[in-house]
Order: structure tokens, then C-alpha cells, then sequence
């Protein structure tokens, strides 16, 4: 799962990595955005959703992923938002997943420890500007 897919910079390096029965579910926002992304990526396993991620539990039917990817810019959003968000993809989460934040500053680990329990952070400062990649997972599946 994709939190916040936009143009599908990320879509586009998952989808190669996909298995042929893996399934992508692409949550964004935009609904401009999302039929574009529906448009450019006519691939059976790419499901693209035009709705918050907030909501993506009422979209799952049941799903737990293995993986969500997110890039939102979390410290932007309203906190009520971000712990909505955060909570939502905890509360989905497969018990032995993980899920990776892309974020422009460590400002997030608070949170994410606070949401998932165990987070392992890696700078990559090869990006411009310089990304944080935390991996959240339950802290349960994590010991």
C-alpha cells in the first residue's frame, strides 16, 4: 500500500517489484492526481484510490498489508490528521509488516514510536535535500 502515491514517482519503482499476484493499493488525495495516476499506470495490480488515507481501513475490506509506504509530508498536516493517518495504518498493518515513512527531518520518530513502537531510522543523504527512512513495525512483531 502507498500513502499519498501524487504522480507516482514511488508507484513507479514499487510496481517492478511487485509478484504477479501482488496487489498495489495507491491511496491520494487528489482526485486529479489520482486519474492521471489511473491513466499513466494501466497495470492490473495497481488499485488507485481517491480518498484520504485516513480512511484507507473502511477501503481495505479486511486486507492487512505487508508493507505501506508513505512520503506524506507529515509535518505539515494538522496533528489531528497525522495521528489519524498514522493510527489507521497501525490498526491495518499485517502483525509481522513494516511500514517505511519518507520524511525530510527526524521530527516524526516521536510520533511513529509512539504509534508503532519500534523504529528504526537510516539518513539517506545522497537525496536532495538529505531524506530520513524510518521502519515502523508493531513493537510486538518487532521483538
Amino acid at each position: 500500500m502507498e500513502l499519498g502515491a501524487g504522480t507516482g514517482a514511488y508507484t513507479r519503482e514499487i510496481l517492478p517489484r511487485l509478484g504477479a499476484y501482488a496487489r498495489l493499493l495507491a491511496f491520494e488525495l487528489d482526485p486529479g492526481l489520482a486519474g492521471a495516476l489511473r491513466k499513466d499506470l494501466p497495470d492490473p495490480r495497481l488499485q488507485v484510490i481517491a480518498d484520504s488515507a485516513a480512511r484507507l481501513e473502511a477501503r481495505l475490506e479486511g486486507a492487512r498489508p505487508e508493507v505501506i509506504v508513505s512520503a506524506l509530508p507529515f509535518t505539515s498536516l494538522p496533528a489531528t490528521v497525522r495521528s489519524e493517518i498514522l493510527q489507521a495504518a497501525r490498526t491495518v498493518l499485517a502483525e509481522d509488516g513494516v511500514m517505511l515513512v519518507l520524511q525530510y527531518s527526524p521530527f516524526m520518530q516521536r510520533d511513529l514510536e509512539r504509534t508503532f513502537g519500534s523504529v528504526q531510522r537510516r539518513l539517506s543523504p545522497l537525496n536532495v535535500p538529505p531524506a530520513v527512512l524510518f521502519a515502523c513495525r508493531p513493537a510486538e512483531a518487532a521483538s
